[in-house]
Formats: structure tokens, C-alpha cells, sequence
């Protein structure tokens, strides 16, 4: 197994020397400053490449080894196999890729809103801060801040008390720290930021867009690139809802186990793979995050590997340590030690420590959310320590010489 690292680019606020001294050896990223629906050219995706690749003399190497994500239009989402322009577009991006010697491309088909969180530095016990989904903010969210029509449906009478009381004890700063977490799309969102008439207008444009409807949309994807992704010999990578379940009134379709059977037995292609993410998959209670590994092995091709907590009612969350949540990170490891031993080494699976506590001199400096060192390099710690346990230590790094 190789150890990854997101890394959002030359501005981002973790540099490349940081990524080697935490012990990783592959980057996972992106082209985030192209529009989204635009073309990544060769040249630009082999310029990102050279600046990670490019070793100073005394450095270890690091390799672009993941794309995440080349993002999928929205009209792709709602039209489906209609959307032949923007399907055109993306799959010249996969050439761009494939050009460049990347050969994973992580994605999701998450509608209007990518992932989503209320708070980004919930403080827990320790004096860190982490991640939060809350069920009561979001509904005051939903039902008093974006005021969705038909949102009061999905709520009980009491759950709507309960957000209206919420809502009412906001002042105007939590008011836009919560629309700012929500609408204008967290970091490595593969959705637009939106103002509130902008959400609405959204959300509206996907109206009779059922569960059935939007998987069809998403085979018919599938359908279109994957014989392109085999023939350039890439591997993709459907990353999870998260949450995994219906918001905003609209249908999620990579939330369980059976939604990656309906897509796996509609495209069988090897190379229609899944980004194992345990974070996103474990909210879910029924999710069995260690049987989905070993039932989906051989369509792993990339892991995020972090760990939730749920809390009293079990739609409300935080990000826990990687080893201390409600999925037994463990276990998930000893599946995926298995299928890498079956794999020759081309084939080895990239796995990467996601998100992870703000906590020591991270919260005293500019981080990007969900995404501090500190947190992370612990969790990868902890990873690696656990594969070393399991008689099984991730692929290291080999310095060159010294000129």
C-alpha cells in the first residue's frame, strides 16, 4: 500500500517538503483552479505533475499518483447521457490525465452540494477542534435560512421546533459562518459556491430527479467514459456521499453497499472502480465498513481512511481520531492488506489518512478546513502503524543520492 497526501497546489498552506517529513510518498490533486466543466489541458496537467515530481537534490520523491477530482458537470447530474458536451469535455480531461502517467481519477455524482458539514471547529475534549454535522443546525439551515420549499416534509413536528428554537438563538455571525459552510463549497468541493437565490434556483432545476432517476443519469456517465478510461488505462474511483443519505430533498446514489452492486452489475468494467471512504460510508450505522471492503476488494483502488463518531440522535456527527470512531478502522485494514498481497506491485492500493483534528500549533495558524497537518499526520502515523502490525508496511520512499 502507498501512503497519500491531498495537496491543494502551490498555494495551499501545507508545502511539499511537509508532505515528505510526515512520511508520505504519493500526492493526491487536482486541478482546482480550472472551472469547473472546463478542459484540463495536457500541458497544464503536466505541469502540476513536474512540480511535485521534480525532486530537489537531498529530497525524497514524491508521485501525483491520484486525481481528486475531475468534476462533473452539473447538467451531467440531471440530464444524464444528454449531457454529451460536457461528458466530451471530461473525458478529454481523462486524456490529460492518462497523458501525464496518472493512472487513479477519483470523483462523486453528489447533486448541488458536495460534502457538507455545519461546523468546521467543533471543539471536542481535548482542546482540538473538529468537523461536525448537526441535524438540528442544518434543519434551522434548511427550513429558516434557505427556506426550501417542502423542507417542513422531511421533519417531524418536533424536529421543527427544535430548529426553529436553534435558528432563533442565532446571531448574524453564526448565521453566515453556517451559510458559508454550506453554500460556498468546502475545500476540494467539486460543486460551485452558490448564494442563497442561487441554492434555491439549484435545487429547483432538479425537481422530478428521483433516486432511480439520477443512478440512470450517472450509469449513462459510466457508460461513456469507462471504455475511455480503459483504453488509457485508468481506474476510477466513485467516492461516497457524504453524509450518505438524502439532503436537501434531493437523491444521493453511492450511500451503501447495494448502491455500489447496482453500479458495479450496470458497468462491470475493472474499471469502474470505488474510493473506499470509511469516514463517509460509517455514518451509516447498517454500513459495515469491513465487509464492504472485502466484498468490493478488487474495486478498490483508493482509500480514505478516517474515522466518525455519531452521536445521541445518529444523523448528527463529528470527526473522531482515525482510530477512535464507530468503524473499526482495524479490521478495514486487514481487508484491504489482503487484497494488496493479491495485487502485483503496478496495482498497489493508495490510501490516504482524510481530514483530521485542528489541534497544537495548527490552531494558532492559517489551515485549510478539514484539512490541518497536524491532524492528519497523526492519523497517518497511527495508519502505518497499524499496517506495520499487520506484517504489512506501506510502500517507503527511496532518497536519491546525494549529488
Amino acid at each position: 500500500m502507498r501512503q497519500g497526501w491531498r495537496w491543494f497546489g502551490p498555494q495551499a498552506p501545507v508545502t511539499l517538503d511537509e508532505v515528505r517529513q510526515v512520511g508520505a510518498t504519493d500526492v493526491v490533486s487536482a486541478l482546482h483552479e480550472v472551472p469547473i466543466g472546463a478542459v484540463w489541458t495536457q500541458a497544464d496537467v503536466e505541469a502540476r505533475r513536474d512540480l511535485i515530481e521534480t525532486t530537489p537534490p537531498g529530497r525524497l520523491p514524491l508521485r501525483w499518483s491520484v486525481v481528486e477530482s475531475i468534476p462533473i458537470p452539473d447538467a451531467v447530474k440531471r440530464t444524464g447521457g444528454e449531457a454529451k458536451r460536457e461528458i466530451e469535455a471530461w473525458i478529454a480531461s481523462l486524456e490529460s490525465v492518462a497523458k501525464a502517467g496518472i493512472g487513479v481519477v477519483c470523483y462523486n455524482f453528489m447533486p448541488v452540494v458536495d460534502w457538507c458539514r455545519t461546523e468546521l471547529d467543533h471543539v471536542i475534549d481535548t482542546g482540538a477542534t473538529a468537523m461536525r454535522f448537526d441535524i438540528e443546525t442544518f434543519a434551522a439551515f434548511e427550513l429558516h435560512i434557505l427556506e426550501r420549499p417542502g423542507a417542513e416534509r422531511d421533519y417531524t413536528d418536533g424536529e421543527r421546533a427544535r430548529a426553529r428554537t436553534r435558528f432563533e438563538a442565532m446571531d448574524e455571525r453564526e448565521i453566515a459562518d453556517l451559510t458559508r459552510n454550506i453554500a460556498s463549497a468546502l475545500p476540494g468541493s467539486t460543486t460551485e459556491p452558490m448564494t442563497l437565490p442561487g441554492f434555491r434556483d439549484k435545487l429547483a432545476q432538479y425537481q422530478g430527479v428521483d433516486a432511480a432517476r439520477l443512478r440512470r443519469h450517472l450509469v449513462e456517465f459510466l457508460q461513456e467514459v469507462v471504455p475511455a478510461a480503459e483504453a488509457l488505462g485508468v481506474k476510477l474511483t466513485l467516492h461516497p456521499d457524504d453524509p450518505p443519505r438524502p439532503l436537501f430533498g434531493l437523491p444521493r446514489v453511492a450511500s451503501t453497499a447495494e448502491d455500489y452492486a447496482a453500479l458495479f452489475d450496470a458497468v462491470p468494467s475493472a474499471a469502474n472502480g470505488m474510493c473506499l471512504c470509511t469516514g463517509s460510508l460509517g455514518v451509516r450505522p447498517e454500513n459495515d465498513l469491513p465487509a464492504i471492503a472485502r466484498r468490493f476488494s478488487s474495486r478498490i483502488h483508493f482509500a480514505h481512511l478516517r474515522n466518525t463518531r455519531r452521536e445521541a440522535d445518529p444523523r448528527t456527527f463529528h470527526e473522531s481520531a482515525h482510530l477512535d470512531g464507530d468503524t473499526d478502522m482495524v479490521a478495514v485494514l486487514r481487508e484491504l492488506v489482503a487484497e494488496d498481497r493479491r495485487r502485483g506491485r503496478g496495482e498497489t492500493i493508495v490510501f490516504r489518512s482524510d481530514h483530521g483534528h485542528r489541534m497544537l500549533d495548527d490552531l494558532a495558524k492559517e489551515v485549510t478546513p478539514g484539512y490541518p497537518a497536524t491532524g492528519r499526520m497523526r492519523g497517518l502515523a497511527e495508519l502505518r502503524g497499524v499496517l506495520h502490525a499487520l506484517g504489512h508496511p506501506p510502500e517507503a520512499a527511496t532518497a536519491r543520492p546525494l549529488a
